[in-house]
C-alpha cells in the first residue's frame, strides 16, 4: 500500500484509506472497470464506503493524470490505470475490455494534414478470440 500512497502523493493526492483502496483496485485489476464494479468489490471490507466516495474519487483520479475515463458505450464509463497511449477492444459476446496498442502513424487517416493530434482514444467493437463464432 505504501506504493501506491506515495504514488498518489506525488500526484498531489492525499491519499486516504478508500483513495488507497481504489487505486489499488484499478492497479491490480486490469478489467478497466465502472464506479458501481468498484463500489461492488470494495463495499463489503470497507462498510463506510458510498458509491459517491468511489465516483469522486475516480474523477479526482482522472483529473491529476493517474487514470483515464473510457468511454466505450455510451452509458458507462469505465477506469484505467494504464494512462499509456493505447486503444481497447470490447466483445461484443462476453462483454471483455481488451487494451491493444495503437499509434497515430500506425492508423491511416486522410483529413488531418496540418492539424496537431494531442488525444485520441480507439474504440474497437467485435468478438474475441474466444467468443468469436466459426
Amino acid at each position: 500500500m505504501e506504493k501506491y500512497g506515495d504514488y498518489l502523493s506525488k500526484n498531489g493526492i492525499r491519499p486516504s484509506t478508500p483513495r488507497l483502496l481504489i487505486y489499488k483496485y484499478l492497479f491490480e485489476n486490469h478489467n478497466h472497470p465502472t464506479a458501481d464494479t468498484i463500489y461492488m468489490a470494495l463495499s463489503p471490507s470497507i462498510p463506510s464506503l458510498s458509491k459517491t466516495t468511489v465516483y469522486n474519487t475516480l474523477k479526482l483520479f482522472v483529473s491529476k493524470g493517474v487514470a483515464k475515463s473510457l468511454t466505450i458505450e455510451e452509458n458507462e464509463a469505465r477506469y484505467d490505470v494504464d494512462t499509456s497511449v493505447h486503444g481497447h477492444f470490447k466483445c461484443k459476446s462476453c462483454g471483455g475490455l481488451f487494451d491493444v496498442l495503437t499509434s497515430p502513424e500506425n492508423l491511416n487517416i486522410s483529413g488531418l494534414d496540418g492539424f496537431q493530434i494531442d488525444e485520441y482514444q480507439i474504440n474497437l467493437k467485435g468478438f474475441c478470440k474466444v467468443c468469436k463464432p466459426n
